[in-house]
């Protein structure tokens, strides 16, 4: 029997490290998958329409929220993100596990709605390293990053509503964490006891 795949809140504020450690996750477990969002903010360079996001219209995206497409959605920096409830479903029933990179208002969407669902708050060590981070990017302009080094204490205050907390201090550690977390996951008794079913019987006989 297959186990049903575990539902993953993975916020943080902006340049604490979250795409690149859930990007070096996906590298080393197979059995997860990051939900691919709908957004209408325009392409960067460099990225790919259905891989890095679902890249829609202002008005594609309404008309989704009034069909109820969206298990979660939030405005962020003036832009609309929003992840589909039908894709979610169907990789979970398959027994992967599905990680959402959303912010705390969209986890709080989520966790109202999917109960069992486990969230991960990542931090950086210090508001000084948060904001050196934000400037090595070289992508914003120094007005952006003034506007998230603002927004990122009022993020930060929402850490009690997760989880688990991950501090991405020395990265390869944060990533041995965030390992643990899913692994851990993976051997509790409900998973285990789905996972093998005909085993327990088998020792029970």
């Amino acid at each position: 029997m297959t186990a049903h795949g575990t539902l993953y809140i993975i916020s943080a504020p902006s340049g604490a490290g979250k795409t690149s450690l859930v990007k070096a996750l996906l590298l080393q477990d197979k059995q997860v998958r990051v939900s691919v969002s709908d957004t209408t903010r325009g392409m960067r360079a460099g990225e790919e329409d259905g891989v890095d996001y679902n890249f829609v219209s202002i008005d594609v995206f309404d008309k989704q929220i009034e069909e109820s497409v969206y298990l979660e959605y939030a405005d962020v920096f003036t832009n609309k993100y929003g992840t589909s409830q039908k894709w979610v479903d169907a990789q979970l029933a398959l027994g992967i596990d599905v990680i959402l990179e959303i912010d705390w208002q969209g986890a709080q969407q989520v966790r109202q709605r999917v109960q069992n669902a486990l969230s991960i708050f990542i931090l950086p060590p210090s508001q000084q390293e948060l904001r050196s981070r934000l400037q090595g990017r070289g992508t914003d302009e120094q007005s952006v990053v003034d506007h998230r080094m603002e927004n990122a204490v009022g993020e930060i205050e929402h850490y009690s509503e997760f989880d688990y907390l991950v501090i991405n201090d020395s990265f390869d550690v944060a990533l041995t964490e965030l390992a643990t977390i899913f692994n851990a996951q993976r051997l509790s008794l409900r998973k285990q006891r789905a996972r093998h079913a005909d085993l327990l019987a088998a020792l029970l006989k």
